[in-house]
């Protein structure tokens, strides 16, 4: 077993949520969990083809920055594991799964399927395949933000970028020449790196000569932070405050989320490598069963409405199964198109 870090300590009374928003957390938490299992039935029963990379575990990382910021205004980037960026950053449900499937009605419209999920409408700027490949165009978004304000003087041009990648992409060129010139530039981005101990299936702490990513921060003059990623209530706050110094032209911040994903890398990985005792270890800090239980013990949710969510989003998923089924495949004729920026 990988030596375990000490998890940062939050103190879930001080985060004062209402219960619109704490239901509102836990309902975006379970969409990503139920909808990746069904992804996980669904490959399985051969409707999915290519790599497919789950997301169950890190459920609070994704809700906790993407709801602390404007979902539809400000921009997300993700990894090849950016189904679950996707739903919370407002993509419908029956487009992510449709684009899984490979259909024309899916948000890339067929051609992404499960590592390239975009959507111009959600400021989703895509999922990216290669390790660390989204770090750039994340902070081109961002510097185009800024330059809009300072320089074209448009006021209204204040969207703040969330950038997620996981720890192997933190060894890669591109997030420290990154970094720098975000740094440089006082950019409005957060770096989000969702460490989850494992590369594949190269261990973190023997890849890497220092460990704790968020230390990293310091050599660029950045903001740097660690955070309980099994925690919605934690990241939730991190990112509130990094969204706010993000948007006040404060410059960015580099946060470090220690989390775990329950599943393997892919579908395809028999995650034979992680120990036993390390998975128990996780498995029981999971962040929505932690909300849950936050949610009850502060009397702002019942019994009822927390399974009432759980039923709401299973109907959800099942009609967004049925909506892919039933999807045309992407036109032959249309091959070609979309590989240059056009208009609709």
């Amino acid at each position: 077993m990988v030596q375990e870090r000490t998890l940062p300590t939050f103190n879930a009374a001080t985060s004062r949520i209402t219960k619109e928003e704490g239901l509102r957390l836990y309902e975006d938490m379970v969409l990503g969990r139920l909808f990746e299992d069904k992804c996980a039935e669904m490959y399985y029963r051969g409707k999915m083809f290519g790599f497919v990379h789950l997301y169950n575990g890190q459920e609070a990382v994704s809700t906790g920055v993407i709801q602390a910021m404007r979902p539809g205004e400000d921009y997300v980037c993700s990894t090849y594991r950016d189904h679950v960026h996707a739903l919370s950053a407002g993509v419908p449900a029956k487009e992510v799964m449709a684009e899984l499937f490979g259909k024309a009605t899916g948000c890339s419209k067929g051609r992404g399927g499960s590592m390239h999920m975009f959507s111009a409408e959600h400021r989703l700027l895509g999922g990216y395949a290669f390790v660390a490949e989204g770090i750039p165009v994340a902070a081109g978004a961002a510097f185009q933000s800024k330059y809009r304000r300072e320089v074209l003087k448009d006021e209204s041009a204040d969207q703040v970028t969330a950038c997620f990648f996981g720890d192997g992409a933190a060894n890669n060129g591109q997030f420290f020449e990154t970094l720098n010139m975000a740094a440089l530039w006082k950019l409005p981005i957060l770096f989000v790196v969702e460490n989850n101990k494992w590369a594949i299936g190269m261990a973190h702490d023997r890849a890497t000569s220092q460990p704790e990513i968020y230390k990293k921060a310091s050599v660029f003059n950045m903001a740097g932070v660690e955070v309980d990623g099994m925690d919605v209530l934690a990241v939730r706050a991190v990112a509130q405050e990094a969204v706010a110094r993000a948007r006040a032209g404060e410059g960015p911040t580099l946060i470090e989320a220690l989390t775990y994903r329950f599943r393997g890398h892919s579908l395809a990985d028999p995650d034979e490598l992680r120990s036993k005792t390390e998975k128990e270890f996780w498995f029981a800090r999971d962040p929505i069963k932690k909300l849950a239980a936050h949610l009850l013990e502060q009397n702002l949710a019942s019994e009822e409405e927390i399974k009432g969510i759980d039923r709401k989003i299973q109907e959800l998923i099942d009609e967004a199964v049925k909506f892919a089924e039933s999807s045309p495949e992407p036109d032959p004729s249309e091959l070609y198109r979309f590989v240059f920026a056009e208009d609709e």
